[in-house]
């Protein structure tokens, strides 16, 4: 169905919520059409403060008018015979339960929980540039676990190596522990087009799994 469609909007994360408006997780553009042309979803769309709905035929109306007036304020994908915007959220019509899985333990999580910023010396970094280092080193009966395993520079794991903070006198900028909810998630958040997102992430009920 989808016919050259720009890499911008294929790039872009929608979050699913069930029937009853609880966030389940996050995906990838060409799901949620798959879920929205089977009528298995539908659109939530956030305009000026509310939040409407919309099936697949009404959102790619509604697309229409938005190509013309305010194409800047979207992502796009091009079907053969017209645009369609990118959603931010959708729907799922017939799903009501909220799965509660732990964050997975993986690189990628770890980097996202510490902000990709080493834990020692407080700095940034790109992420091909850090390494992880165990708190308690293994060779002291230190685990990999989220409570022991943080981001470290090149330079503080060359100056820690072997031994605990306390021996290689450093310290810690923050505690590890383990994340309530998918890390990753902050990372769109930070992003200006997630911003209809926040209501739906409140930590305080739901959890969100990336995938």
């Amino acid at each position: 169905m989808i016919a050259g469609p720009s890499q911008s909007g294929l790039g872009c994360r929608v979050l699913v919520l069930n029937k009853h408006y609880l966030a389940l997780r996050v995906i990838g553009v060409r799901r949620a059409f798959s879920l929205l042309l089977n009528n298995q979803a539908e659109v939530i769309s956030w305009e000026e403060g509310i939040y409407s709905n919309y099936d697949f035929e009404s959102w790619r109306e509604l697309s229409e008018l938005r190509k013309t007036f305010e194409a800047h304020q979207h992502d796009w994908i091009s079907t053969v015979n017209f645009d369609l915007a990118v959603p931010r959220i959708i729907r799922l019509l017939f799903y009501d339960r909220l799965p509660r899985r732990p964050v997975k333990f993986n690189r990628r999580n770890i980097f996202a929980r510490d902000r990709s910023r080493c834990q020692y010396c407080g700095k940034k970094f790109p992420t091909s540039e850090l390494s992880l280092d165990h708190v308690i080193p293994r060779s002291s009966g230190g685990e990999s676990t989220w409570e022991n395993v943080v981001c470290s520079c090149a330079g503080c794991n060359v100056k820690k190596g072997g031994r605990t903070p306390k021996q290689a006198h450093m310290t810690l900028i923050t505690k590890p522990v383990r994340p309530k909810r998918n890390p990753v998630i902050h990372v769109h958040l930070s992003h200006d087009r997630y911003r209809s997102w926040k209501q739906f992430l409140d930590n305080a009920y739901w959890s969100v799994e990336l995938t």
